[in-house]
């Protein structure tokens, strides 16, 4: 069957509405009717929703899909990429988390010419003789990013950005956007991912409010928060009813890829996926810059919320060269929009104190629209912002949504007030002094702080801590409230009985909890690490930890010198760790807690630190591991890791379902092509455990 629909369809054109009674048909008949269904309504939902062309009237187009849909209920045809499937399926209980195919890394971005021009230097620079540089151009959506991934042109899989390397799996939900094709069109790789924008158009934003209002129910602030809180919903039905979108505007791997990113956007259409026209092939930066001025200009006449451009090198050989970090790509730059701005008054000033003990001057407003966005809150950043507006209650300001998101006060645009807004010398939550770290305040009063330790326990029970089902913010809240823990070592102390007395508990959810709980007796030393929200630690760096140094106790000991001989850790990080454990009121609720906590210890090789050293590896595919891992592992014997293939790389790690594009990368640059089961053998020689017994 044609991934798109032959001439000689009778639905495709003037089809006839009136059909045969069901009963009269067969099996066979009806199979045979059905999918002649779906061949013309998915191209007719091509030409409607991708090509703005529609070729038949709506009413046209539901007798249609309620044909194919009796069909499927009565002859029980339905099939995995029907259009019918568009409607919703069954509620889901949680999203997935799913490794992506290739690392979904930023851009480096700002709203300066300047830098936009530096970036270009640095680019020619790179890539030297290798021929001019040409840009392509197009708009910095704003809306939620997402991965979909093709096989032999079939959809299978849709995941959010997450955190670059894995994300939420989405595919029920994105099943159900019209824009987004079950099959891909004309001559399509056997393998694709690509990478777009989920959003919701300013119109359908605007009629999707004013419905939700009508019902009785709170408006969406904008349309991001509505696309993304769509998107994660665990009813695909509830999805399919909200008026998403997608632009796509990457290919992230292919078994064929372009030359060019220009190319690429002729590619996506010929496969069916849906494009902007606001594209452009440019030939300078200075173009680039043009462009970016001529969309600020057309901004609000656009039907799609964008807050800058994004220009990308245009030749793939170049943008090889140039290559990724750890976190970003080096051939692609966003140049921001200015944000928007309206004025003001300052209702009040309150302090807030965050998870790791910062605290930050809120200023509350008379409610203002701010690019559509009422904005009642503004941040004030720290102390020195405070002085430096000269800004205090009753002032008149200028209020900006930072990014287009974070509310912020900009200036002071009449005074009326004497003197600017002072500072508390001592904790507003817990009466503990505050320290000055540069710009930045801290209350001190570390894990003992009520402010501190409700979010440490959100964050020590959170997925990146060690993950206990059950425990979230309101959960937690009401444990507080309750008397029942007012230090985080108190978890370990609740008992079934306490739980189940709790308004909205019962026995079978308190033993659950509690379940849950004892469950993190024994946590891997990288996750209890990551667990304590020591500032500046991710799941990476503390797994690094857990490696250089086996045991808590070793890590607790560790002087900023040890620390800083740790991938990943830098003088800030070191310093930052160092503090959070001499932090004295930490230390009390740290051995408290290690009366019911035993971090499992790693055996270190002191010998084999650096048994990769000067090494480069390249992951694709699955591993049994997630990629992140793998490159953690590699990096804490001295290795690099990068993202893409090139002559510096000393192997390529394949994994299962791996594109295509880094095994040709690797066969041209004449790179050693590795299986997991190989690439284990290899680390095994190097006397380097692999999967790591820490990961297990």
């Amino acid at each position: 069957m044609s991934e798109q629909a032959s001439d000689e369809n009778p639905y495709l054109h003037d089809p006839a509405t009136e059909f045969e009674a069901v009963e009269e048909l067969d099996k066979e008949e009806a199979r045979a009717q059905a999918e002649v269904l779906r061949e013309a309504i998915r191209e007719h939902d091509h030409r409607y929703y991708v090509e703005n062309d529609p070729a038949i009237a709506d009413r046209t187009y539901d007798a249609l899909f309620a044909r194919l849909q009796k069909l499927e209920d009565v002859f029980g045809l339905p099939t995995e990429d029907s259009p019918t499937r568009r409607v919703g399926g069954e509620p889901i209980d949680e999203l997935e988390t799913v490794e992506h195919v290739v690392s979904m890394l930023s851009i480096d971005q700002s709203g300066e010419a300047d830098d936009v021009r530096a970036f270009d230097e640095r680019v020619r620079r790179r890539v030297g003789d290798m021929g001019e540089v040409e840009y392509v151009c197009e708009p910095k959506f704003d809306g939620l990013s997402l991965e979909v991934v093709y096989e032999d042109g079939e959809f299978v899989r849709a995941a959010t950005r997450g955190n670059g390397e894995e994300g939420d799996d989405v595919s029920a939900q994105v099943r159900t956007i019209r824009s987004i094709p079950q099959r891909l069109r004309g001559d399509h790789p056997e393998f694709l991912a690509v990478r777009g924008e989920v959003y919701m158009p300013r119109d359908a934003f605007t009629e999707y409010n004013r419905e939700r209002v009508e019902a009785g129910e709170d408006p969406f602030a904008n349309p991001r928060n509505a696309a993304a809180g769509s998107l994660r919903q665990l009813d695909p039905s509830v999805v399919a009813e909200r008026p998403l979108d997608c632009y796509f505007y990457d290919v992230m791997e292919a078994s064929e890829h372009p030359e060019t990113n220009w190319e690429e956007y002729a590619k996506l259409e010929d496969w069916g996926l849906r494009t902007t026209r606001d594209v452009e092939l440019v030939d300078d930066i200075e173009a680039a810059i043009d462009y970016r001025d001529r969309m600020q200009e057309r901004r609000e006449n656009l039907n799609y919320e964008i807050d800058g451009t994004v220009l990308k090198v245009n030749d793939r050989a170049q943008c090889e060269e140039l290559g990724a970090t750890s976190r970003s790509i080096r051939w692609a730059f966003a140049y921001k929009f200015p944000a928007r701005a309206e004025v003001t008054t300052i209702e009040d000033i309150v302090v807030q104190v965050g998870r790791t003990g910062r605290l930050t001057p809120v200023a509350l407003l008379d409610p203002v629209d701010v690019g559509g966005v009422t904005v009642s809150r503004a941040t004030l950043h720290n102390p020195d912002e405070i002085e430096s507006l000269g800004v205090n209650v009753g002032d008149t300001v200028r209020v900006k949504r930072a990014g287009d998101v974070i509310p912020q006060v900009a200036e002071v645009v009449e005074k009326n007030s004497e003197g600017h807004f002072e500072f508390p010398e001592t904790c507003p939550v817990c009466g503990s002094d505050v320290e000055r770290d540069g710009p930045i305040a801290f209350c001190t009063g570390g894990l003992a702080c009520e402010a501190q330790l409700e979010q440490a326990i959100i964050h020590y029970a959170s997925r990146g801590g060690l993950d206990i089902e059950g425990l979230g913010g309101e959960r937690v809240e009401q444990l507080r409230e309750a008397g029942l823990v007012r230090t985080l070592p108190d978890l370990y102390r609740l008992t079934r009985e306490e739980v189940a007395e709790l308004e909205g508990w019962g026995e079978t959810s308190a033993d659950n909890l509690v379940g849950e709980i004892e469950a993190t007796r024994e946590p891997e030393l990288g996750d209890f690490l990551a667990a304590l929200g020591i500032p500046d630690v991710g799941g990476a760096t503390a797994r690094n930890l857990a490696r250089e140094f086996g045991s808590f106790e070793r890590v607790r000991a560790a002087s900023e010198a040890e620390l800083q001989d740790v991938p990943d850790v830098g003088p800030k990080v070191a310093e930052k760790v160092r503090e959070f454990f001499d932090n004295p009121e930490n230390a009390a609720v740290i051995d408290d807690l290690l009366a019911f906590v035993s971090p499992t210890e790693i055996e270190v090789d002191e010998e084999g630190r650096d048994a990769l050293d000067g090494l480069t590896f390249v992951f694709t595919g699955s591993l049994d591991v997630t990629r992140g891992e793998a490159q953690d592992l590699v990096q804490a014997y001295g290795a690099n890791a990068t993202g893409s293939v090139s002559g510096n790389t000393d192997y390529l790690v394949v994994g299962d379902n791996p594109g295509q594009s880094k095994r040709d990368d690797a066969e041209a640059n004449d790179v050693p092509i590795l299986t997991e089961e190989e690439f284990a053998e290899f680390l095994a020689e190097k006397g380097i455990e692999y999967p790591p017994e820490d990961e297990e």
